[in-house]
């Protein structure tokens, strides 16, 4: 087999770091990493990193679009060209994510996801994130009020019969004896609560039943009280909970970052983008879900109320807008991009770092900058398809 030797990177993997290092690819695993003043192996083709960064390949489990294409929208090369995006900020892996509409679009979108991931050229896909539609019409966000509806796992698994369905994000008051919770566990799909008014015990009682996922924290959810400390205490107070975080400082400011980065175990943080179509595009008029949004200064927003519509943000600047924000050494918070993904996802052992054995999903990254070089999806080197 292939050989391929990566050579002069300045390795960070979770808990590991290197300068001048090397990283030995065969039949699409990592098969050693050499340090520094170490000799290199022989290898068929050498790749110089010459100095840039190289990190375990982004996983984004929550995205809903970019280069002008939703993933839920009419195109039927959407999956493709959202792929290709992803492949751009680094991502090797992503999760395509609907919104609140009827099943016969998120049936269609499942169908387009599988077609992509049959023979899929950019980034891979692990399977499908419903974001909705059993949300609160209350905590709509840039949710379309007319298709929300009460939790439904008949729904859910017919779709999931199409492509793999990872997560459902869903308001757990809707859950009230949280039947629709353990049924997801059941199925191997992650529950997770977003979109929500939830007091405190609802919450207690979902979390009860196994749910341990908080969809992108802070935002469209019930905040910290003093007489009920609702989802975002609940997110502060359990250690078991993983915390989705769009990291682009305009859905979080800087502080809030920082607290969640001191407060919360780093294994349990997930770094999002939660990208809407507009992401890779320069700023102007688009739309999320079929509602008009406009996208100034980085901001998605929604024309009718200015409320946020997604993120334009990469995973590759969340990255850095971490490093910047909290100071905290790369090999610490690279976790937040890959590994905690890949362990949700039941891939710990296959993804998330940058050792002997694991995948070689790979990004190369200036180490100023963040812009990603190249990027590597099992052993084959895709940087000559980055956008």
């Amino acid at each position: 087999m292939k050989k391929t030797l990566i050579d002069n990177a300045w390795i960070v993997s979770p808990g590991y770091e290197e300068k001048c290092g090397a990283v030995l690819i065969c039949g699409g695993r990592i098969e050693s990493v050499i340090r520094n003043g170490e000799p290199r192996p022989s290898a068929d083709e050498v790749k110089d990193a010459a100095g840039s960064l190289v990190v375990p390949g982004f996983i984004d489990i929550h995205t809903h679009g970019a280069m002008g294409e939703e993933v839920t929208g009419d195109n039927p090369s959407a999956v493709e060209i959202v792929a290709g995006a992803k492949l751009s900020e680094g991502c090797t892996l992503f999760a395509p994510t609907t919104l609140t509409l009827p099943e016969d679009i998120l049936k269609r979108t499942a169908e387009r996801v599988a077609s992509y991931a049959s023979s899929a050229k950019y980034a891979n896909v692990i399977g499908l994130h419903l974001e909705g539609p059993y949300i609160n019409p209350e905590c709509l966000g840039a949710q379309n009020p007319d298709f929300v509806r009460p939790p439904d796992i008949n729904e859910v698994k017919r779709i999931s019969e199409v492509v793999r369905v990872t997560e459902v994000s869903f308001a757990v008051e809707k859950d009230p004896d949280s039947e629709f919770t353990r049924m997801c566990l059941e199925a191997g799909i992650v529950p997770s609560c977003g979109h929500s008014k939830a007091h405190y015990s609802d919450f207690s009682r979902a979390y009860h039943t196994g749910l341990r996922h908080l969809t992108h924290f802070c935002n469209q959810m019930t905040p910290l009280h003093h007489r009920d400390i609702g989802l975002v205490g609940a997110g502060l107070l359990h250690d078991d909970v993983v915390l989705e975080l769009i990291c682009d400082r305009v859905h979080l400011c800087d502080d809030m970052i920082r607290l969640v980065f001191a407060r919360h175990p780093l294994s349990k943080i997930c770094v999002i983008t939660d990208s809407m179509m507009a992401s890779h595009l320069p700023d102007g008029p688009s739309s999320l879900g079929g509602l008009d949004v406009i996208v100034k200064d980085g901001q998605a927003r929604l024309t009718s109320n200015g409320a946020l519509a997604g993120s334009v943000l990469r995973m590759n600047k969340a990255l850095k807008n971490i490093r910047d924000v909290t100071g905290l050494p790369l090999q610490d918070i690279v976790r937040t991009t890959s590994l905690n993904q890949a362990v949700e996802l039941g891939l710990d052992g296959e993804l998330g770092r940058v050792a002997p054995g694991f995948d070689a999903d790979l990004a190369m990254l200036d180490p100023e900058s963040f812009d990603v070089l190249g990027v590597f999806v099992k052993g084959e080197d895709r940087s000559d398809r980055l956008m």
